[in-house]
């Protein structure tokens, strides 16, 4: 941590010394008619040193202070080096380092946007780019490994017995060796070969062999790389969709996680969602188990960023069921988040609009100490009160005991004073007493 922080204070003292000196330049150029072409390009030069500089802090993983070679999300939404942060997990840390947020959970998201971005940069500027499937001993598998990998594939159709011992190693490697990921898609037709021994019968024919196969195909989606072809591939995301209503807990949860990894853009949430994912996905939330819940809400929280998904879970029940598993006290800040992302839609709204909802989220805002827990509620109460008289009334009402609202408009985050200062404008206005 030392040396990342060594590193930040250089690379800020840098861009400071080079904001000053664009700030002197452009100064010239302002104040002076004939500043001429070498300060115009002074000028340019800067800018392009500051933009670099910029970028490879941002660049940068927050423990490490090196470049990433393998950016992925935490469920806090910020982005650090797998190396990094896994070793911070292991290590039995279960807050976000930067933001000290407690995870909802500890799956590592790949940023495919972040890696693409830093292997451009470092091909642009003439810098080695990081390596990114390189085992935790810093060794690359070797041609036998490549062999020995494929055969473990080739196995799926032989006898039950050989598929499962293959099964289990594909799992066994895919975790523990991300160069066995990288070099997945070498093979021919890979995943048809995978997958093959799950579409011959009922998807849970086998629930062992299920489970080894679908986290085996969980881990391969954590290279970045591996999503399109997944994707693309006729029988994926049907089966994982499958895998997610018929199996053991465990391979529910991690055909959930594959589901919300491979939710990295709107075509493909798009395409998960018209594949049937939402009804399979709410009821594994719906079960309530405590391992596979928060996935399932994870991936429904990624498949609602697209408006469409958003409206077929409504539909489906989903404000409903959220509502309920949050009054038993269960994944309340994870929950209230998704809630907040459906509160949106106008479907929503309706069935947010009533007394005992407006009052359990108040009293939420009032029990909670996470931030962006009261942060999500506000929200909520914003896009559901707003232009009802009714449970305005109830808020201002509310206030006269507790100053709900007034505290959150003294003391929440920027977008929790927005919210609340809004809704506090507009019942000062109905009504007499003010919050």
């Amino acid at each position: 941590m030392a040396e990342k922080e060594e590193s930040s204070a250089a690379g800020g003292g840098r861009e400071e010394e080079l904001k000053k000196e664009l700030q002197s330049v452009v100064k010239k150029i302002v104040d002076e008619d004939n500043y001429g072409t070498e300060i115009t390009l002074k000028a340019i030069s800067i800018l392009s040193d500051l933009s670099d500089t910029v970028l490879t802090k941002k660049f940068r993983c927050p423990i490490s202070g090196e470049i990433m070679g393998d950016p992925v999300v935490l469920s806090s939404g910020l982005t650090y080096d797998r190396p990094s942060i896994q070793k911070w997990l292991n290590e039995g840390n279960l807050t976000c380092p930067q933001s000290k947020e407690v995870l909802s959970h500890t799956i590592l998201t790949p940023n495919c946007l972040v890696r693409k971005l830093i292997s451009s940069w470092c091909k642009g500027h003439g810098v080695a780019v990081p390596r990114s499937h390189q085992d935790t001993n810093g060794e690359m598998i070797t041609e036998f490994d490549r062999l020995y990998f494929n055969s473990l594939v080739t196995e799926m159709f032989s006898s039950l017995t050989d598929r499962k011992e293959a099964a289990k190693e594909l799992r066994r490697l895919t975790t523990a060796a991300p160069s066995y990921r990288a070099v997945f898609f070498e093979f021919t037709d890979p995943i048809s070969r995978l997958i093959g021994p799950l579409l011959e019968g009922s998807v849970d024919s086998d629930p062992e062999l299920q489970e080894d196969l679908i986290t085996t195909f969980m881990n391969l989606l954590v290279d970045c790389d591996n999503m399109k072809p997944v994707a693309d591939h006729p029988d994926a995301i049907p089966l994982l969709i499958k895998s997610v209503e018929f199996g053991t807990i465990e391979t529910r949860k991690n055909a959930a996680v594959a589901l919300s990894m491979l939710s990295s853009d709107n075509d493909r949430r798009l395409m998960i969602g018209n594949a049937g994912a939402p009804m399979p996905l709410l009821q594994l939330l719906r079960e309530g188990h405590p391992i596979a819940m928060k996935e399932a809400a994870s991936a429904i929280l990624n498949q609602c960023v697209v408006y469409n998904n958003k409206e077929k879970f409504i539909e489906l029940g989903a404000v409903k069921v959220l509502l309920e598993k949050i009054r038993e006290g269960k994944l309340v800040d994870e929950l209230i988040n998704l809630v907040a992302q459906l509160s949106t839609h106008p479907k929503a709204v309706n069935e947010l609009s009533e007394l005992d909802t407006v009052h359990c989220l108040l009293g939420i805002i009032r029990e909670t100490e996470s931030e962006r827990t009261k942060e999500n509620c506000v929200a909520i109460l914003y896009n559901v009160c707003l232009n009802d008289v009714g449970l305005l009334k109830v808020i201002w009402t509310e206030g006269i005991e507790h100053q709900t609202l007034a505290k959150l408009v003294d003391t929440g985050t920027a977008r929790a004073k927005r919210k609340a200062t809004a809704l506090a404008t507009k019942i000062g206005k109905l009504f007499p007493t003010v919050l």
